[in-house]
């Protein structure tokens, strides 16, 4: 597939059998960087529709989101009466997209920190319609994302053999199959996400995307990173930058953070469609991030408890929703 497919230089009209007017776009905000956001939606195709979740931020960043809202045409504000969690916020922002824009086709999913490059949307949409038309049975595809703290690459996640890694492909490479991706920045068919049943609500924050993910694959659709396409993005509150065998982006999550990061890792652990080889990686991986910020972080003792507390709801029986660290967030 690498030597089939090429992109053209950027500002050419993008090839593919898609209309951007049928393609909406879901923002989900909390407390945020209204420069940011601004520049965000001003990035987005001007004939997209826009829908601007809002997960009960202050009396200050409302009257802010709003005249950000007004001022543009084909956006929607949404705004939550409580902090409902990210995924139950995209699942509303797909609903009211889904009745705003009956004939839909494409859902593109962001935070409100991420912010696309120039054509960088068009460019997944191409490239989506692209791997569709060759049958490779895209479910997904994402950009490469940037830390915009940094500047240092997340890269794509790969299962090879019992390895669970990342692989860092340079900006002329062609798409790259990956076995995750990062919600922010996800485009897909409105038709995958409703008949998938949308994010899983119950899990919050953390690794929705990944269990997104697994669902995707389980139904028996591939997951595609794009290296041609990049977008800033920021990694929980704020990124470290790390020596770990060459420099990393270890992203700084608050204690609360920490209890849904842990909790819901342990709940996928138990889950049949979640592949071996992630659950065997994810025990090491939440033991180095409580040796990181046992070292690092001068809120230690806070994180610790918060990650105990995440280990021993994760084995408690599902469906009894423990989102109280919510309110901490």
């Amino acid at each position: 597939m690498a030597s089939s497919l090429s992109i053209r230089e950027p500002g050419s009209s993008p090839q593919g059998n898609f209309d951007v007017s049928r393609l909406a776009v879901v923002t989900v905000t909390y407390q945020p960087d209204c420069a940011l956001l601004k520049a965000q939606l001003s990035s987005l195709p001007e004939s997209a529709l826009k829908i601007v979740v809002d997960n009960h931020s202050g009396n200050d960043a409302r009257a802010m989101l709003r005249e950000i809202c007004d001022a543009k045409s084909r956006i929607v504000l949404v705004e939550n009466e409580a902090n409902q969690g990210l995924p139950a916020a995209i699942n509303r922002g797909v609903r009211l997209a889904l009745q705003v824009l009956p004939d839909c086709s494409y859902l593109l999913l962001l935070d409100q920190d991420t912010q696309p490059c120039d054509k960088g949307v068009l460019q997944l949409l191409e490239w989506y319609e692209r791997l569709r038309h060759l049958g490779s049975n895209p479910g997904c595809v994402g950009p490469m994302l940037a830390d915009a703290v940094t500047g240092l690459k997340h890269g794509f996640h790969r299962m090879e053999g019992w390895r669970w890694v990342r692989r860092y492909p340079g900006p002329d490479d062609p798409p790259l199959e990956c076995h995750n991706l990062n919600c922010s920045g996800t485009l897909l068919s409105a038709e995958i996400f409703m008949r998938l049943g949308g994010m899983e609500e119950d899990l919050f924050i953390d690794h929705l995307d990944t269990e997104w993910a697994f669902r995707v694959q389980a139904a028996g659709y591939r997951l595609y990173g794009i290296p041609t396409v990049s977008f800033r993005h920021q990694m929980g509150q704020t990124s470290w930058r790390i020596w770990m065998g060459g420099w990393r982006i270890w992203p700084y999550r608050s204690p609360a953070r920490h209890f849904f990061l842990f909790r819901n890792a342990v709940r996928l652990m138990r889950r049949d469609y979640v592949p071996i080889v992630w659950k065997f990686w994810a025990i090491p991986k939440l033991a180095l991030t409580v040796c990181v910020h046992l070292v690092l972080d001068p809120q230690r003792w806070r994180q610790l408890r918060s990650m105990t507390r995440g280990i021993w709801a994760g084995f408690q029986r599902e469906g009894k929703v423990d989102n109280s660290s919510s309110r901490l967030l």
